[in-house]
């Protein structure tokens, strides 16, 4: 029993959930520094980033396995669906019970920050919850998963950063702040750069398996550099966006992350070893979420 637990675990992919959880943090504390926040809120939006974030990467496993992806050459961590310690039954069972979680959560999350809005606001974020299910699932599963076809780095940006943070943030105060969109695509664009060094490490299984990505389009030399305009691009956003609504200096305190996202840079573009790439992945997952934490506690304090 134990052994298939942590399988299970192992199939999970508990670290990624950090970076999944960096919209939800930082769209709470901007409703916070906003004079709005919600608990009830606050947990069933971390819940449901939470669930779609494992149903992505059950979803992953899955849909790489089926297709031949993760091959024994694939220099990231073990799948268990293509390692046979998982049946595709039994991985396709467990989706299916994190698509049901995902629903539930979600729409507790709607009707509790939702509950004296119009029937055509809530419907709306239905359908936003309902695509982000979909958008988790068909990363690589179908006949034709975006994600084979370079367009995993816009779906990433769009539901990590824009509708996680924004959502968040509508959730908790009620309203649209088109300045929250700053933060947002920061948070966007720092999780489309861990996409990127994923690909980076995987560029030759996915070019041999048939899975192009922005990496296998672009080439090395120009996703490292893709690589620098994201991580530079966000920074600049969080700045604008400070320089904006200045208060204290306090709100500084995410410069703290820089000089490891100035390392994770260097790091990516002097690469010559992939595998290496392992560490750089983790390093700006856990930067990413420790910017979401400074960047709001920066405006609450």
């Amino acid at each position: 029993m134990k052994q298939v637990i942590l399988i299970w675990l192992q199939a999970f992919r508990l670290r990624t959930l950090p970076l999944a959880l960096s919209s939800t943090f930082l769209g709470s504390f901007l409703a916070f520094s906003k004079g709005h926040f919600r608990i009830t809120v606050f947990i069933l939006a971390a819940l449901t980033t939470l669930f779609l974030q494992v149903l992505s990467n059950l979803a992953n496993d899955f849909g790489d396995g089926l297709k031949g992806t993760d091959s024994g050459n694939r220099l990231g961590p073990e799948r268990v669906t293509q390692s046979g310690k998982i049946s595709h039954r039994g991985m396709r069972n467990m989706i299916i019970a994190f698509v049901l979680l995902s629903l539930m959560a979600g729409s507790a999350l709607i009707f509790t920050g939702l509950d004296h809005f119009p029937f055509t606001v809530i419907l709306v974020f239905f359908i936003a919850g309902l695509s982000a299910i979909i958008a988790a699932i068909k990363y690589t599963v179908g006949n034709r998963p975006y994600g084979y076809v370079g367009l995993g780095d816009i779906f990433v940006f769009v539901y990590f950063g824009i509708v996680g943070v924004c959502g968040t943030f509508y959730l908790h105060s009620g309203y649209f702040d088109p300045w929250i969109l700053l933060p947002a695509s920061t948070i966007g664009m720092f999780s489309s750069s861990v996409l990127n060094i994923n690909n980076l490490r995987d560029i030759k299984s996915d070019s041999e398996s048939g899975k192009r990505t922005l990496v296998v389009r672009l080439g090395v030399k120009a996703a490292k550099v893709y690589h620098g305009v994201l991580v530079s691009g966000a920074v600049l956003m969080s700045i604008v966006y400070t320089i904006v609504f200045y208060r204290s200096p306090v709100q500084l305190l995410f410069m703290i992350t820089l000089p490891f996202l100035l390392l994770d840079v260097r790091n990516v573009m002097q690469n010559t070893v992939p595998i290496d790439l392992n560490n750089e992945l983790k390093k700006m997952a856990l930067t990413t979420f420790a910017f979401s934490l400074t960047f709001g506690l920066g405006l609450v304090l």
